[in-house]
């Protein structure tokens, strides 16, 4: 893979840029150096940075470009998908509702939405609006996330209603498991209560009284022309512009575009027991302060690699739309956010009152956090650490471990085998109950499969080995081919279908492992 070097241009926030006081902490002094290392290090076009120490915004500034191979930089109102930080907007929508007295935490969904039902009726009476936020609802991993990702023909109440037909993988309540569904329920809640959609609910009742005036609810605004960041990753081994994710029917689990400015703005907020210096008044009370930040449902503790040796954790856990764990001895209150180009790193340390901000536009975690980490430290006087090298190394090491096991695969593979059917014979409609249809057509020489709710999944099906195929999907951009694998039965004919990700790199929202297709016409 060839690096690019990437120029590093800094824009201020005008309206928050007065020179820094005496008093007012200064970021590392070197900050800005290490930031364009970064940025060349992991081949990220530009970010958004905010940082902010004691009710004071330390910094909220760009740096980069927007896209690559042009000259527009990054400054402090460029627009970035935040992705699933927006979570948090969404618990503390429902937590102005829960002051008011009209949604309880701890009262059933159905109370709000009766029409609302997951696959085991005893989980749809007992799940509570808390339940909807926190990973515990018995769903897997990315569970439904087929529904809308990469956009669909269903709207958001389809998608709901859909939830019905998923089996659950755990006892409700007893494990964690990331979801982003569940957050669709939340946003009809809102709206069932509220009498607004969610889109607008967050836009009046937190972003206007916050002062995000540059934020967007949707993220359809990633095609609004001005100053928006051009989303980025690399595709078949090189770093691109890529589609970014515009469909908005999941805008209450990731929708909010924001830039550093805005951000920051949040951030003081979220710091100051949900006060906003700028009116006098207070968007929540500093008891749903402590509601969001406590943990509810533990997450496992892992012992991570040597060089990030410093991050080793007491305990982890996912609140109301945040994630808390322990980090030197303080409490981290932060979330991520990944989608199609654009990935994010939000993190507070509520003792210090420090909240910063990364906001990428190319899908490097190991960029956001080597810049956070590098910015917790300075403020934690921590013992130096070399982030950059540490995260530098271990994306190499995980390249090479992709690459291992994909080499692994196609070394498994019985080239010689052939499939059990003619290729005719393999054509038809397959129906999963909750996803809907998968058609398989005979074309040419080969099959095609398309993913008929998702008009965008529509590839070739090359023969594997045995009846098992890949399905290549013709935009390469997904970077998720599937395993198709067809059983059959005792008379030969096809009795189920299963699909699997082709390789560990897809994305978990392609949750192509939760379909169970069979046939329905031929």
């Amino acid at each position: 893979m060839r690096r690019r070097s990437c120029m590093v241009a800094v824009a201020l926030l005008p309206a928050l840029t007065s020179p820094l006081s005496a008093q007012r902490p200064a970021p590392p002094p070197d900050l800005d150096a290490y930031v364009a290392e970064v940025l060349e290090a992991f081949q990220v076009p530009g970010i958004a940075l905010s940082i902010v120490k004691d009710g004071e915004v330390v910094t909220a500034r760009g740096y980069g470009k927007r896209a690559l191979g042009q000259a527009a930089p990054v400054d402090a109102e460029t627009r970035f998908g935040i992705a699933s930080n927006t979570k948090a907007f969404t618990a503390t929508a429902l937590a102005l509702l829960v002051e008011e007295g009209k949604v309880g935490w701890d009262r059933p969904v159905i109370d709000y939405l009766p029409w609302f039902r997951l696959s085991d009726p005893y989980v749809t009476a007992q799940l509570t609006v808390r339940d909807l936020l926190v990973h515990r609802s018995g769903l897997g991993l990315g569970a439904g996330d087929l529904l809308w990702w990469p956009a669909s023909a269903y709207d958001r109440k389809e998608i709901v209603r859909r939830l019905r037909h998923i089996p659950l993988a755990t006892g409700f309540r007893t494990a964690y498991a990331y979801d982003n569904v569940l957050y669709l329920v939340a946003g009809e809640v809102i709206e069932a209560v509220s009498g607004q959609t969610w889109e607008d609910f967050v836009r009046t009742r937190i972003l206007e009284p916050v002062g995000m005036g540059g934020a967007a609810v949707r993220h359809s605004a990633a095609l609004a022309d001005g100053n928006v960041a051009t989303p980025h990753a690399e595709v078949e081994g090189t770093v691109r512009a890529v589609q970014p994710f515009t469909s908005d029917n999941t805008n209450p689990a990731g929708g909010i575009m924001a830039g550093a400015a805005d951000m920051a703005r949040w951030l003081i907020v979220q710091l100051d027991s949900g006060r906003i210096r700028s009116s006098g008044r207070r968007l929540f009370s500093a008891q749903t302060t402590r509601e969001l930040w406590t943990l509810v449902t533990p997450m496992p503790i892992g012992m991570p690699s040597p060089a990030l040796a410093p991050q080793r954790a007491e305990f982890n856990g996912y609140a109301l739309g945040f994630q808390v764990r322990d980090y030197r001895g303080h409490k981290l209150v932060m979330h991520t956010g990944g989608l199609p180009g654009y990935v994010s790193r939000v993190v507070m340390v509520p003792q210090l009152k420090l909240g910063v901000a990364v906001l990428t536009n190319q899908e490097s975690g190991a960029a956001f956090d080597a810049i956070a980490y590098r910015i917790l430290d300075h403020y934690l006087a921590a013992p130096a650490h070399d982030w950059l090298a540490a995260y530098r190394s271990l994306a190499q090491a995980a390249a090479t471990r992709m690459a291992a096991a994909e080499q692994s695969a196609r070394a498994a593979r019985d080239s010689l085998s052939r499939p059990s059917l003619a290729l005719d014979a393999y054509a038809g409609t397959y129906r999963d109950p909750w996803y809907g249809d998968v058609a398989i057509e005979r074309q040419g020489s080969g099959l095609v499969i398309r993913m008929v709710p998702t008009p965008g999944m529509v590839g070739e099906l090359v023969p594997w080995q045995h009846d098992s195929f890949l399905a290549r999907w013709h935009d390469r951009e997904l970077r998720a081919d599937a395993f198709v694998t067809f059983a059959l039965g005792p008379d030969g004919g096809i009795r189920e279908v299963r699909m699997t990700p082709a390789s560990p790199a897809v994305d978990f929202s392609f949750d192509f492992q939760d379909l169970r297709l069979t046939p329905v016409r031929r």
